[in-house]
């Protein structure tokens, strides 16, 4: 962007950096809608991440229902990456009608709390196998996905900009990993005027041959195969596998190995937003998520985490 934005901190009690930090006097950790398993073990990666400073830290995030919400205010869903571009006018409506078909088939399977993973990896590869074929054989404007998704900036979770101001301010990486579209991606993250220099996408792109889409760039990523692992090699992965505390955002349970693939020495902080079959997938979140945020539809506690690990006074909201 390019306007500076300047978040100030409101309402702050000095907190001495001398004493280890403790979940109970954290307010928003302790509010009824953030569920944490293992308080102790949260709170002991919680003060190690605040004594390595943000200079060890890095952040890998989910797109579709992470950064983006949830439901909006008046309780509307939010549409994904995909149902964004299946909104632009040129595309030929067998393609949409497929895409839905797809979605609405495979959707399902990849929230159902009672399908086992394995299950449901397969039916990933399924669905976006068949969706880079439904992507054959027709012209496309890559423009018109940034008209699209101007009407949709909105839909980021509340204090998404700041968030994503201080972590640029501190220069500390982030890694988008969707299984979503990722021009759609880029164009959000574009006009919610989060797009910095420190921001990576590692998404699914259109893919053109003879100026006709020709399906997905290679690799397909799926629900079930983003992690660290596919970094090895790139700039990226030299820049961020000394920063070894990381953390990681994500609403689906197999977002919880976006940072598969980093040293074993690495301390992570697994954050899971969960909206869809709450009590049927309690369980499991809690058993793969350090902190579960039940219909939270703000960043709010990513952005404490990070306002403690810069080394700024505890909030007393």
């Amino acid at each position: 962007m390019s306007d500076v934005q300047v978040f100030p901190d409101n309402n702050s009690v000095a907190l001495p950096h001398i004493k280890p930090l403790r979940l109970e006097d954290i307010p928003i950790l302790n509010n009824e809608n953030c569920k944490i398993k293992d308080r102790q073990r949260v709170e002991k990666t919680l003060n190690e991440f605040v004594a390595g400073g943000h200079e060890r830290l890095q952040v890998v995030s989910d797109f579709d229902y992470t950064i983006t919400k949830q439901r909006t205010a008046n309780g509307t869903s939010v549409p994904s990456s995909f149902n964004i571009f299946e909104e632009c006018k040129s595309l030929p409506v067998n393609f949409v009608k497929e895409a839905r078909e797809l979605h609405d088939t495979y959707r399902p399977i990849e929230v159902n709390p009672h399908i086992p993973l394995e299950e449901k990896a397969q039916a990933m590869i399924e669905w976006w196998t068949k969706s880079g074929k439904n992507l054959m054989g027709f012209a496309f404007d890559l423009n018109e996905i940034d008209e699209i998704t101007k009407k949709y900036a909105h839909s980021v979770r509340n204090n998404t900009q700041e968030l994503f101001w201080y972590l640029n301010e501190l220069n500390i990486p982030v890694l988008v990993f969707s299984a979503g579209l990722g021009n759609c991606v880029i164009a959000m993250l574009r006009q919610a005027g989060i797009l910095y220099p420190n921001v990576k996408v590692i998404s699914n792109f259109l893919q053109f041959k003879d100026g006709m889409l020709n399906g997905f760039q290679e690799p397909i990523i799926h629900t079930f195969n983003k992690n660290e692992t596919m970094l090895e090699g790139s700039d990226y992965y030299d820049l961020v596998h000394n920063r070894d505390h990381i953390l990681l955002m994500g609403d689906t349970l197999a977002d919880s190995g976006m940072a598969d693939g980093v040293p074993a020495s690495s301390h992570v902080i697994k954050i899971g937003f969960l909206f869809h079959h709450v009590q049927e997938n309690m369980e499991q979140y809690m058993n793969t998520f350090d902190i579960v945020l039940v219909d939270d539809q703000t960043m709010d506690v990513p952005l404490t985490l990070l306002k403690l690990i810069k080394g700024d006074p505890l909030s007393c909201d």
